[in-house]
């Protein structure tokens, strides 16, 4: 295990706790959890991908630290977050005596913590909850913050709940497990980070790209840390998402969900629909005289070295708009995009004409 252990803290009350960033360091999950939790029954979630081997090392770190641990293994992919696959969760829990002071433990990607903890936050009217995540787009992004949910089959997490960790432990070393399309698209979620938060961040991107992309320890540590800080930073000023300025997360994502739901939750990541989403809608500000053509150009460059997708799938311009319109941002029946005013700033932008966004879609 490396010697240097990042931590960021995300500060939230009664409700605070650590983001542990280190290489190796998946095997000391259980004194991580025992420190955080008064934990005599675990439940790890993970998948079928994950189980060999982090979900099985996982498992027995929290067996060693004498607790009952039982290992709970899901099909892997998007299509595994809904409604039937929670369900299967919750009577699993109970099969396994589940109760109030049972902890679950997320160990996998984005579509693993984001079921598990909807299962934690909802069975027992709520149970604790800890992120060990092992993609890069889970590492940087959805294992922080306390957003969990579902899909519907229209409409990407239109169903969640919030609630937050007591701990996330990140393990570089996992990485070297992921497949390389999912690495790269964990790599788009950085870059949106970058746009709207950092453009030092962005630059560092520019200058490191070959090394991220050959997974160089240090940038890779440098990199999540950064971005976890960035995403604390937010989640403590606007934790439910009520201010509006939480929203920023979701630059790229109106019309990335939208992709993913069109394409049927799977042959588009959401690192790739996301990154196409981020092109489209920064070619929309462009449009609107929010900025100008280089903003555009060097997300499109950065993306295309990171080898992510930036032009639209073969689907109908229409169908897109009409999925957007399930977007969690729309109010009042009228979309609102986060859209870049500078590299490192963007704004939630209401009265958007939709003839406008059409002919964007029609560039795309």
């Amino acid at each position: 295990m490396s010697e240097t252990v990042e931590v960021v803290r995300v500060s939230l009350g009664e409700r605070s706790y650590d983001i542990e960033i280190g290489e190796g360091n998946l095997s000391q999950l259980g004194p991580f959890v025992a420190r955080r939790s008064d934990v005599s029954h675990a439940v790890v979630i993970t998948d079928e991908n994950v189980e060999k081997p982090h979900g099985l090392q996982a498992a027995e770190g929290l067996a060693r630290n004498s607790t009952m641990v039982d290992l709970v293994v899901i099909e892997p992919g998007e299509q595994s977050k809904c409604v039937a696959t929670a369900a299967e969760l919750w009577e699993k829990l109970l099969d396994l005596g589940g109760d109030r002071k049972t902890v679950v433990v997320a160990v996998g990607g984005g579509v693993v913590g984001d079921l598990a903890g909807f299962v934690a936050a909802t069975y027992a009217r709520g149970i604790p909850f800890f992120q060990a995540p092992t993609s890069l787009l889970a590492q940087v992004d959805s294992s922080v913050g306390g957003k969990v949910g579902i899909n519907l089959p229209a409409a990407k997490n239109m169903v969640g709940a919030f609630l937050q960790p007591r701990g996330v432990l990140i393990d570089t070393a996992t990485l070297a497990t992921l497949p390389d399309p999912e690495y790269r698209a964990g790599l788009g979620e950085v870059v949106k980070y970058g746009v709207i938060l950092d453009a030092a961040l962005f630059e560092f991107l520019e200058n490191h790209a070959d090394g991220l992309l050959h997974r160089d320890p240090s940038a890779l540590r440098h990199v999540i840390t950064r971005c976890c800080r960035l995403k604390a930073d937010i989640v403590e000023q606007d934790e439910r998402e009520v201010s509006g300025l939480r929203a920023v997360l979701n630059y790229g994502h109106t019309i990335g969900h939208a992709l993913e739901s069109l394409t049927g939750y799977g042959s588009l990541l959401h690192g790739q629909a996301v990154a196409i989403g981020m092109v489209c809608e920064s070619r929309l500000a462009e449009r609107l005289g929010r900025i100008d053509a280089s903003v555009t150009s060097r997300q499109e460059k950065l993306l295309a070295a990171f080898g992510l997708p930036t032009r639209l799938p073969d689907v109908e311009i229409d169908q897109i708009l009409r999925a957007m319109m399930h977007d969690k941002k729309v109010e009042h029946g009228q979309l609102r995009f986060v859209l870049p005013s500078r590299l490192g700033r963007v704004e939630l932008v209401g009265g958007v004409n939709l003839d406008t966004v059409r002919e964007v879609l029609k560039e795309g």
